[in-house]
């Protein structure tokens, strides 16, 4: 079989891996179980959630077998890496409730049936039934303290204040991994490359207690060429749920990438050949904007469906050149101002940030600048927020 390291260095995925070589080697003569580790801290996953099964689909058609970890028990403590706070604190019920929001979602791009099918496990169920003092003697013996307080995911945190409960995080996530190895002869760890330390945690985990060899590969993050992390906008997270992102929206936040990191988009986040990538990328003028419209429907056609991408995508060319469909909005006819407008449109959370949007200029009639003072023509209108968003109302 083809190796899938190969597959993921050459889209970029790669960051960090451990015993490289003899892991290369794994993977192209055999079948491997891994895993990725998902914590339902929402109802929906997001962009950053959608990179971690991309590369599980690329492991999944080389051959090997994915298993989707949901951490319905980590979550109950709340993982340090990446924070300045400690994460809130949620209830078993909201939990099982994102548990079940979460595998619905995924269903969707893994394979859960037929040859190396995907299994969904939950941690919960393991760890909410430990013996503390068990599991002290058993797994707790293995780290080193010192060590720990070195895992940049810890370092971050000691300014502010690190919680015994969070310090925990490392062993939990590492006996998750010694788990799935007693269990399902899981082998290899992959996430994103802020939870380095807990993957490689686990890794050593095994290696000492079972005296068997286990992996841990960690992929670079969805960043701006900038540096700044992909999948926030102003109105939050860019969801998979199409409740809570639009596929409109969806489509529009790809199709607003910067020049300088569609190539990185294309090559971490479609299927879309590597050759076929280069030459949509390789102009960087106003051609870039076909590579753009590209990579926005390819992702909104994998997330949504080709009939959501086809609709969006026509709608995005009605409001930047005429054509196709433009987004509707109805509102109702006791909305009286502009104001009122972009609230009921759902452009504005509240009066106060259309107010604000209106003060400094970004809203338009038409073709004419708002202001909280314009009046509402009395049929429909086509009405702009900024550069990016442009929208058809009508009265309901």
């Amino acid at each position: 079989m083809a190796n899938v390291m190969d597959t993921l260095r050459e889209r970029g995925f790669i960051k960090q891996t451990v015993f490289e070589d003899e892991l290369y080697d794994l993977l192209g003569k055999e079948s491997v179980p891994f895993y990725i580790g998902f914590d339902p801290t929402a109802d929906s996953l997001h962009v950053g959630h959608f990179m971690q099964l991309v590369a599980m689909k690329h492991m999944q058609d080389a051959g090997h077998r994915p298993i989707v970890l949901i951490g319905g028990g980590t979550a109950m403590v709340g993982d340090p890496s990446g924070r300045t706070d400690m994460r809130a604190m949620m209830t078993k019920e909201t939990i099982a409730h994102h548990v079940d929001c979460f595998k619905k979602q995924m269903a969707k791009f893994v394979r859960f049936e037929g040859e190396n099918a995907a299994i969904i496990v939950n941690n919960a169920d393991w760890l909410m039934n430990l013996n503390y003092i068990d599991f002290l003697r058993d797994i707790g013996v293995h780290f080193s303290v010192n060590k720990m307080l070195t895992a940049e995911c810890f370092k971050t945190r000691m300014e502010r204040g690190l919680s015994f409960l969070e310090f925990n995080y490392m062993l939990m996530q590492a006996y998750d991994f010694l788990v799935l190895h007693q269990k399902y002869g899981c082998s290899l760890e992959l996430g994103g490359d802020d939870q380095w330390s807990n993957i490689l945690a686990g890794a050593d985990l095994i290696r000492r207690k079972e005296r068997k060899p286990a992996f841990a590969m960690t992929f670079q993050l969805l960043t701006t060429s900038e540096g700044k992390k992909m999948g926030k906008t102003q109105k939050g997270a860019v969801w998979l749920d199409p409740e809570k992102t639009s596929p409109y929206d969806f489509y529009q936040y790809w199709r607003n990438t910067a020049d300088a990191d569609v190539e990185k988009c294309f090559m971490l986040l479609t299927f879309v050949p590597v050759s076929e990538i280069k030459e949509l990328c390789a102009h960087l003028d106003e051609r870039m904007n076909v590579a753009k419209e590209r990579l926005a429907y390819e992702l909104t056609k994998t997330v949504h469906g080709a009939e959501a991408a086809d609709l969006a995508r026509s709608q995005a060319r009605a409001a930047f050149s005429g054509e196709g469909e433009m987004p509707v909005k109805s509102i109702s006819a006791d909305v009286l101002n502009v104001v009122g407008v972009l609230v009921a449109t759902g452009l504005c959370k509240s009066n106060g940030e259309a107010r604000r949007l209106l003060e400094q200029g970004g809203v338009s009639i038409g073709e004419e600048k708002a202001t909280m003072e314009t009046p509402l023509p009395a049929g429909d209108f086509i009405l702009h927020k900024g550069k990016k968003v442009h929208i058809k109302v009508t009265r309901g």
